[in-house]
């Protein structure tokens, strides 16, 4: 009888998940390696191993150059007045003749946007100045993409450690007369930081108000008991979202979500999982210009104007090529984990496309459906001996109070989409929720009971306290727990610190020089015709080392200073280089670094640098060169700057 198995002990069996060898190095690295060569390999074919194909800069390109020269002259020569700055550009767009036109135009946009534009200091560096800098700069880099290699101080006390190290550094610099000033309050760029405080804000209101409530249902929403259907409603919902909302934003809200489903379903791996969320997270904020800070940038310092439907039509095509290839590669990377008993890639293909199953995939199905029958059966016995059905929790109803999440994040969306600031939106989010809750908390949730019992259970009296002339005191109302002293204590303050220490380690290593000097001396006799083909391929993949080193939104700010009449089909292809970039490591998006620590927040420290970049590479390169192809042959916007002229 001992060794008859009963078809629970083989349900059981099947459960288990299978022992897998651990990966050699070429197979992990492999693709990573082919995808690099390859792009090597493309661009030597197109330009030539030493550029000697690069072909001559078109009568356009000549005419537009020529142009872009007369017009700084002209600015460069008008006299300063006293002009009013306002910090919404958007108002100086469209200037009638008579206030100066497109001349005034462009002299208050260097004027308005001061603080974004990037001002060129490096002649007054020494060699040793800069040399010295950048050394700081990079060995701060290794330290933030390996942070458990060193001492356990974490991201934030890295980056912040960093950048006071470059404050003190500048400092020192100046002083000796190998440096300029470092004006380190200019490089702070202040509304990535509001935005992130505001959504941090709503989103634990969004989690913590009520049980069942609006982001319990979502949680909900994402569950299934097929992995790979799970990794593809994250990959969904992460795209949608992020070209609606915004990446940060997303991830921001999901990723504990993403942690949640991953321990509720006991997977051995949750790397699939959180890579759905943020590569995908990444590459949807790709379709509109509001998706991530430096599609909101470009739209600030493009030349020309470019309105939302513009941006998002070019980005359509691109988007759903990078979409698609990157599920591919998820599904094909991570096959033993979201497929799990399949025998390969044809079997995949079969449980894709055909229903199939197997036994492990019939157990995980079993095992959903029996908790979920459970929980059911033992929601309902206690609602049958306390008369009470909870609204938010047993019939998946809807109560009040998650109807006034849905409301306030519906005018929230509403408010994002019709291009109001995107921080004064988030904040105020916030801060109508935690009223709301405050409200909730006084008024509706049950009093803490103090009550006191003794060894039988039998509650005690409250206990009487009298004063020195034996009278009796009459106990105090208790005060309730205000918000400040609850949740927004768990606002992560860490994270904000992390990207004030990255902001002034990069606005450093920007003024030195080095990013634009890499980019001249890469880009060659293409930097004049950047988005032309074949100048294009080797365009995105400088664009792509560079936002993975500098980070993509100084080097749009780069970019604006040093093309400063771009065309808007220019910044098409610098928005979706710079921002699929984000993916090919773990400093390459704020979103990944956002994924990673809070997922490490609830004890994943599975979303790492080495573990994200042999999937990131291959993934990234595919993507942008798939996306980059299709954008060349189909985009919208003119190849030419209509307020410079030279689209005559």
């Amino acid at each position: 009888m001992n060794d008859i198995e009963t078809p629970s002990k083989t349900t059981a069996k099947n459960a288990q998940p299978t022992k897998r060898r651990p990966s050699s190095s070429l197979r992990k690295w492999g693709p990573a390696m082919l995808a690099v060569i390859g792009v090597l390999a493309l661009n030597a074919y197109l330009l030539g191993p030493t550029g000697h194909k690069i072909p001559p800069p078109s009568d356009r390109a000549q005419r537009r150059m020529q142009l872009s020269r007369e017009r700084t002259t002209q600015i460069e020569e008008m006299e300063w007045d006293d002009v009013k700055v306002h910090r919404n550009f958007n108002q100086f767009r469209n200037l009638s003749e008579e206030e100066g036109g497109v001349m005034e135009y462009t002299r208050r946009r260097h004027r308005a946007l001061g603080e974004y534009v990037h001002v060129d200091v490096s002649d007054q560096f020494s060699i040793f100045g800069k040399v010295s800098v950048s050394l700081i700069y990079f060995a701060f880099w290794v330290f933030l993409m390996f942070p458990n290699w060193f001492l356990p101080i974490g991201r934030p006390g890295i980056a912040l450690g960093g950048g006071l190290t470059m404050v003190v550094y500048r400092y020192i610099l100046t002083l000796s007369g190998d440096g300029p000033t470092f004006y380190a309050e200019k490089v702070i760029i202040m509304e990535p930081l509001f935005l992130l405080f505001g959504l941090m804000l709503t989103t634990i209101y969004l989690e913590k108000m009520e049980r069942g409530g609006l982001f319990d249902k979502l949680r909900e929403s994402l569950d299934d008991p097929i992995n790979w259907k799970r990794s593809a409603k994250i990959m969904a919902m992460s795209t949608i979202g992020s070209a609606a909302v915004m990446n940060d934003s997303v991830v921001l809200i999901f990723s504990g979500v993403v942690v949640d489903l991953c321990v509720r379903h006991k997977v051995a791996n949750s790397l699939p999982y959180l890579l759905s969320l943020a590569t995908t997270a990444n590459i949807g904020s790709a379709l509109t210009m509001t998706g991530n800070p430096q599609n909101i940038l470009i739209v600030s310092l493009a030349y020309d104007d470019i309105s939302w439907m513009e941006f998002a039509s070019n980005m359509v095509l691109p988007v759903f090529a990078a979409t698609a290839i990157n599920t591919i590669m998820m599904f094909a990377y991570y096959g033993s984990e979201l497929f799990p008993g399949s025998s390969g890639f044809a079997e995949n293909v079969g449980i894709l496309f055909g229903g199939n199953r197997t036994p492990e995939m019939l157990a995980q199905e079993h095992a959903y459906y029996a908790r979920a029958a459970a929980k059911k059966e033992a929601s309902g016995d206690v609602s049958a001996e306390v008369d009470v059905v909870d609204p938010g929790d047993s019939d998946g109803s809807w109560s009040l109070w998650s109807r006034l999440q849905v409301i306030v994040v519906t005018l929230f969306l509403i408010c994002f989409a019709a291009g109001f600031d995107v921080c004064v939106v988030s904040i105020a989010a916030g801060c109508i929720l935690m009223t709301i809750n405050a409200y909730k908390h006084q008024h509706y949730d049950p009093k803490p009971d103090t009550t006191q019992y003794d060894a039988e259970g039998n509650p005690l009296p409250p206990k009487k306290t009298y004063d020195m002339d034996g009278n009796e005191i009459e106990p105090e109302e208790e005060e309730l727990i205000t918000e400040s002293e609850t949740t927004l204590t768990e606002v992560d303050y860490g994270l904000l610190m992390l990207f004030i220490g990255q902001f002034m380690l990069i606005g450093s290593f920007d003024d030195t020089g080095v990013p634009q000097a890499f980019f001249f001396a890469t880009m060659q006799g293409c930097a004049d015709q950047m988005t032309s083909v074949p100048c294009v391929y080797w365009f995105v993949a400088v664009i792509t080392i560079l936002s993975n080193i500098a980070s993509n939104v100084p080097v749009v700010q780069m970019l604006a200073a040093t093309f400063p009449y771009a065309t808007p089909y220019d910044w098409m292809q610098v928005s979706f280089s710079a921002t699929i970039a984000g993916n090919l490591t773990m400093l390459g998006s704020a979103a990944n670094m956002i994924v990673a620590f809070q997922a490490a927040k609830v004890g994943d420290r599975t979303f790492t640098s080495e573990r994200h970049a042999p999937f990131g590479v291959p993934s990234t390169i595919l993507a942008l060169y798939g996306g980059t192809f299709l954008l060349t042959l189909v985009h919208f916007s003119p190849e030419c700057s209509e307020k410079l002229g030279d689209c005559e």
